[in-house]
C-alpha cells in the first residue's frame, strides 16, 4: 500500500486537526484536497468515516466503511465502523449490525471493542445471557476496569448497569 506523501499529509493532518477542533466544515475541505489517487488510502477512510459520524451521515459512513473493509481488511476499525453505521441507516439496525460484526470477532480475537459492541447489540435485542456472556469477553480481552467503565457510559448495556457495577 502507497503512502500518504505531500501535499496529501498536509491536507489529512489539517483535516485531523480540524476534526478534533469540530470544524467539520474545513475538515471536509481539507480531505477534499487529497488526491484522487489518494482519496481510498486507509488514513484517509479512517478520517472521512470520522467526519460521516460526526454528521450523522450513515449511507455515506456506510459506504466509506465497506471501502475500508476492501482496502485494508487487516484493519478492525473496518467492521466496527460498518457495523456502526449500519444500526444507523435505512434499512439497518441493531440485528443486521449484529450479523455486520459477528464474523469480526475470529478474526480480531484480541480486539476488545468487537465483543463489546456485540455485548451492546446483544442487550439490545434483548437478549441479556448473550449480552453477559460477550461482555465477559471484552473483560477478559481489555481488562475488567476499561471495560466496567466503558460499559457504565453506554446505554445501551443499561438493563444490565446493576450487575456491572458489581464487577
Amino acid at each position: 500500500m502507497q503512502k500518504l506523501e505531500p501535499p496529501d499529509t498536509h491536507y489529512f493532518f489539517a483535516a485531523i486537526g480540524w476534526l478534533e477542533l469540530g470544524n467539520l466544515a474545513e475538515a471536509r475541505a481539507e480531505l477534499a484536497q487529497i488526491s484522487p489517487a489518494q482519496q481510498e488510502h486507509p488514513d484517509v477512510l479512517e478520517a472521512r468515516w470520522s467526519l460521516a459520524a460526526e454528521q450523522a451521515c450513515w449511507e455515506e459512513g456506510l459506504q466509506i466503511a465497506q471501502a475500508l473493509l476492501r482496502r485494508a481488511p487487516e484493519r478492525s476499525s473496518g467492521w466496527l465502523h460498518q457495523a456502526y453505521a449500519l444500526r444507523r441507516t435505512a434499512g439497518g439496525g441493531v440485528q443486521k449490525a449484529w450479523e455486520a460484526l459477528l464474523p469480526a470477532f475470529d478474526k480480531f480475537p484480541k480486539e476488545p471493542t468487537i465483543p463489546f459492541n456485540l455485548s451492546c447489540y446483544a442487550c439490545q435485542m434483548r437478549q441479556p445471557d448473550t449480552a453477559r456472556d460477550w461482555l465477559r469477553r471484552a473483560v477478559a480481552i481489555g481488562g475488567k476496569e476499561k471495560v466496567k467503565q466503558m460499559a457504565l457510559k453506554d446505554c445501551d448495556l443499561e438493563p444490565l448497569w446493576d450487575e456491572i457495577r458489581q464487577l
